[in-house]
């Protein structure tokens, strides 16, 4: 009586196939976790660009102590964590906050810096081509040297 079950040449077979099902997946993970981490960036410059104009509009209104000489952008990225205090308030206890926390930049490659620093900072005075830090926070903007999935650099976005 034949024994029943499969040849060493199906289980091969078998297995050659699950391989390169295999090798198809792969990059399509890779992709995805590509796309993950783009939405994360989105969602992050979204989230500080957001504050830093809800910053400037609250100097615009008078809320926020500025001289004449400033832009009126936050000097730093801490602060619109930190808060301001609203000078409108008569009892100078209230303050105005725009961010629970910053957001770190989820393609900067470097994992030993803070939040903020893991973002590239550009001054109200920097031209659009060139960015640099300066004395106030108009933008911020990746730091990393990839390219994403729509062909533009991170850092122009």
């Amino acid at each position: 009586m034949r024994q029943r079950g499969f040849t060493l040449i199906e289980l091969m077979i078998t297995v050659a196939i699950v391989g390169l099902l295999a090798l198809g997946a792969a990059p399509l993970a890779k992709l995805g976790a590509q796309r993950v981490k783009e939405t994360e960036l989105r969602a992050a410059l979204r989230d500080v660009r957001t504050a830093i104009d809800a910053y400037k509009a609250a100097a615009d209104a008078g809320r926020i102590k500025k001289a004449a000489d400033q832009s009126g952008y936050p000097p730093n990225l801490q602060v619109l964590v930190e808060g301001v205090e609203d000078i409108r308030d008569p009892n100078h206890k209230k303050m105005i906050y725009f961010m629970r926390r910053i957001p770190r930049d989820p393609m900067n490659p470097e994992q030993t810096v803070t939040a903020e620093q893991s973002w590239g900072l550009r001054s109200y005075a920097s031209p659009p081509d060139e960015p640099l830090p300066g004395d106030d926070v108009y933008d911020v903007y990746s730091q990393s040297p990839r390219v994403g999935l729509d062909g533009a650099p991170y850092h122009s976005w």
